[in-house]
């Protein structure tokens, strides 16, 4: 889920997002993500002058997982914050480590096969 998430408004998949984007993107009401701030301590986003939310790609996966389980599992948010806690965060939460290494496993493979070709002509 948080994968289509990230493509919307043109961003970059690890932009910074601001709460009516977040609000945009869930379909949750800014006030009802603010509630959630005082309701789960892991969700904090950054605060600029003014105290202007900016929510990371963490922040955007998290508050995905949260509206999931209250709004579409029925969970209670006590309900919610324990089955956080229980659960481990999925791996899409950082998906620009993701990219990251799609990219880079094209370039190890290659490596593998010079060593792998190294080693050949050493043995023969």
């Amino acid at each position: 889920m948080a994968e289509s998430l990230f493509g919307d408004a043109g961003k970059e998949e690890g932009a910074l997002r601001t709460i009516g984007e977040v609000s945009a993107m869930l379909g949750v009401r800014p006030h009802v993500l603010r509630y959630w701030e005082d309701q789960f301590a892991e969700l904090k986003p950054l605060k600029r002058a003014g105290g202007r939310r900016l929510y990371r790609a963490a922040d955007v996966a998290l508050a995905a997982r949260i509206d999931r389980l209250v709004n579409h599992e029925g969970y209670t948010l006590r309900g919610a914050r324990v089955a956080l806690s229980m659960a481990p965060a999925p791996a899409s939460a950082d998906m620009a480590t993701k990219r990251g290494m799609a990219e880079l496993r094209p370039r190890l493979i290659a490596i593998r096969d010079s060593l792998a070709a190294a080693l050949a002509d050493e043995d023969a």
